[in-house]
């Protein structure tokens, strides 16, 4: 299993797999043709309240991922996790995100949560 963790903005690659787009928003200047997104799981990630916690520097990487995992928890955030799992157990995923620091967004915790799964 791999998965991997793209920006959107970053042009497509060939070894990309499933390119499935982790962000609530469609990304700004970014044409459908050109993301070349297979998968748009809206409701997979964080909600609203938790996004502004998190952009406003209240807290740690490491609460804003505790508290994203519990989201995931819910029973649509969960199906769509293991729907992407599934995508991932037959190849590479490529989680995209316009973060602009996917090392720390939610987009990294969903490969994380993704990886630890598969084992």
């Amino acid at each position: 299993m791999t998965v991997r963790v793209r920006r959107v903005y970053e042009s497509p690659e060939a070894d990309d797999g499933v390119r499935v787009l982790v962000d609530r928003l469609w990304p700004r200047g970014l044409s459908k043709d050109a993301a070349r997104v297979d998968e748009w799981p809206k409701a997979l990630t964080p909600s609203a309240g938790l996004r502004r916690w998190y952009h406003a520097g209240e807290g740690s990487y490491e609460e804003f991922a505790e508290r994203y995992e519990a989201e995931l928890e819910a029973p649509e955030a969960a199906g769509l996790l293991d729907r992407v799992r599934e995508l991932a157990a037959k190849g590479t995923v490529t989680l995209l995100t316009g973060s602009k620091a996917p090392d720390t967004s939610h987009a990294a915790v969903l490969a994380r949560l993704l990886e630890v799964g598969s084992r």
